[in-house]
């Protein structure tokens, strides 16, 4: 390899260089008089900024300099440069609105709310609710000017202005052009109220706005975990909206939804579980198309959204000018808070179920239990709900019961029924069905008392999942009866159970094991039928459903099941040996075989069916 020398020309190359630099420094140093005038700015430089130091909190200095028509087009396009059609441009800062229970941040980039903080509650970490932080959130109206330029009022600064009267806290932003000129956002924050009225409008635009393209309001949003259970919280996170006239729809809670196009959205609700973010228009938004994307994969700890929502509603210009008057709600999913703004109908946003099921959550469970709780400790609260919707239940169960116990005595019929026709499917049913109508008896008349319960059971699985009064409620073991109670915590994660045992779940599953042995065991001697379900098998498998489904649900929930089961045994043991005699029941039904029995038309018809289709394979047997 050839060895490197010093180059001398490199040396004299360098030397020049060197010299040139030097001789440039020396020549451009400032004379006295430039020094002085530098160092008189610099004193204006530090006077301007203690001066804006000591602005007070909701003041705002205004650059006083308009850009002309000119300026704005050398500078559109450019974020934080905001001069289209001489929009003055103020100093980036946020003016803050508060009352007791909520505090609103509102950036002069955009005018738009960019913190959102509930004043009275933490999540379960023990940090603050925030529904807005950090830029999870954006509100922009985008629109094209009437030489077909694209703007966004994400990228203009708007002029605040705050006002008080009584408590009321009206503040005023505006995106100048002139004086006369303007477009605004008004926020009036009142005491102790989780809604804000929301104002747009123009003024003095109408030479601006492209009366031909609309306005389009777009509306983003990343919810922020809450929960201690990313995949509990996430499975009631979900965009709620109102539209056609009241009809209360939703979109997907465990998959994307794209391009839902809606007309006549009165409301549009980004529900975090406990919390939600809601804009709601005194006149509803023609058009709006809608969408949500599911970020939980999982089950962990290190998540920290759930869903990301958009949604994006054209408006339209009234005589060259923008007038709308909406309204922000930023507080928690309760039936109490949100029953107070009944004119905007926000409480259908609160899932309580669909149907009847619904119904029952709304109007008899949500309130008894807010009477019951509101005396009582929340888990107490629980108890004593169990315990009186059992009780109304039990003429229910006490119909069940004596169904099962009928079936019991008329067993060594059947049994005497299946052996004579074993080989004739056919007429061993006739055969049955005419003991069941002598005797009067109802096969079906176990199922249906079982079907009246199906709503009360179906509202309380909405109403424990979605009741805001549950929210960190402790009882006994459990921390927080809205999520789930945790007595060990494992060194592993098993698929659909999780990385902790909860035990209210587990007293739940214990519970209903027993209920069924009492339930099913009549039933399992008497089923010995093909095609009938194995009751044995059904008899084990609900309470191991029961242990993992609810491992990650509710603690409240897992507890009503508990108590409900156990109230549940205590009664049909005390029908069985108290009231219920198997004797009088088989006397009952001997007396009932001696009667003539009416045939109904519907049994009637089925004796009918049977008889002709007996005909008819006896013909065929012939043949």
């Amino acid at each position: 390899m050839e060895e490197k020398k010093l180059d001398i020309n490199s040396l004299i190359g360098f030397v020049l260089i060197f010299g040139i630099l030097i001789f440039m420094f020396y020549q451009n140093q400032p004379t006295a008089e430039e020094l002085e005038a530098q160092k008189a700015e610099q004193e204006k430089v530090e006077a301007a900024v203690k001066k804006e130091e000591e602005t007070p909190k909701h003041e705002t200095k205004i650059v006083k300099k308009t850009l002309n028509t000119a300026d704005s087009t050398a500078l559109a396009g450019y974020k934080n440069q905001v001069g289209a059609f001489g929009f003055t441009k103020v100093s980036d800062k946020i003016t803050t609105l508060e009352n007791q229970v909520l505090h609103l941040q509102i950036a002069n980039q955009g005018g738009q709310i960019v913190q959102a903080k509930m004043k009275e509650f933490v999540t379960y970490d023990s940090i603050p609710v925030f529904l807005i932080k950090d830029g999870n959130a954006n509100f922009a109206l985008n629109f094209v000017t009437s030489d077909n330029r694209t703007l966004s009022t994400s990228d203009l600064f708007f002029e605040p202005s705050l006002t008080q009267n009584e408590g009321v806290q009206v503040l005023s932003m505006k995106a100048k052009v002139s004086e006369n000129q303007f477009l605004e956002y008004r926020y009036e924050m009142k005491p102790e109220e989780y809604l804000v009225d929301f104002t747009i409008r123009s003024q003095g635009l109408n030479g601006i706005f492209n009366d031909g393209r609309p306005i389009t309001l777009e509306w983003d949003l990343k919810g922020i975990r809450h929960n201690k259970s990313v995949n509990y919280e996430n499975r009631y996170t979900r965009l709620t909206y109102n539209h056609d006239g009241g009809k209360i729809s939703k979109l997907s809670d465990s998959s994307d939804s794209d391009e839902e196009s809606e007309v006549d959205v009165k409301w549009l609700s980004y529900r975090q579980h406990f919390f939600s973010s809601i804009l709601a228009a005194d006149d509803p938004f023609e058009t709006v198309e809608l969408r949500s994307k599911n970020l939980v994969e999982e089950e962990s700890k290190d998540t920290k959204f759930t869903k990301e929502y958009s949604a994006q509603a054209s408006l339209d210009l009234k005589g060259g000018e923008l007038s709308e008057n909406m309204h922000w709600y930023y507080g928690p999913t309760d039936a109490k808070v949100l029953d107070d703004y009944k004119d905007l109908g926000l409480v259908e946003s609160i899932p309580f179920g669909w149907g009847i099921f619904g119904w029952i959550n709304r109007y008899v469970f949500t309130p008894f239990y807010a009477f019951l709780s509101s005396f009582l400790p929340y888990g107490i609260a629980i108890i004593i709900m169990t315990i009186v919707v059992r009780l109304a239940l039990s003429p229910v169960t006490y119909k069940s019961y004596l169904s099962q116990a009928k079936m019991k005595v008329l067993k060594p019929e059947i049994t005497e029924i299946n052996d004579k026709y074993k080989d004739n499917a056919m007429k061993k049913q006739q055969e049955t069905m005419k003991l069941y109508n002598k005797a009067g008896v109802s096969p079906m008349s176990g199922c249906v008392p079982a079907l009246l319960q199906l709503p009360i059971f179906y509202a309380l699985f909405m109403f424990f999942p979605t009741s805001f009064e549950l929210r960190q409620k402790s009882f006994l073991w459990a921390e927080d009866l809205s999520s789930y109670d945790t007595i060990f915590n494992l060194p592993f994660a098993i698929p659909f159970y999780g990385d902790h045992v909860s035990l209210f779940p587990i007293l739940a599953s214990i519970a209903i094991f027993f209920y069924m042995t009492l339930t099913t065991g009549q039933t399992m001697q008497m089923q010995q039928q093909p095609g009938m379900p194995n009751m044995k098998f059904i008899m084990y498998l609900s309470p191991l459903m029961m242990l993992f489904f609810f491992n990650n649900y509710a603690s409240g929930l897992s507890l009503y099941y508990f108590i409900s089961n156990l109230i549940t045994i205590f009664i049909m043991l005390a029908i069985k040996n108290y009231i219920l005699d198997e004797n009088k029941i088989h006397a009952q039904i001997q007396e009932n075989k001696k009667k003539p029995k009416k045939e109904n038309k519907f049994q009637r018809k089925m004796r009918e069916m049977m008889e002709q289709a007996e005909a008819q394979k006896k013909t065929g047997g012939r043949r």
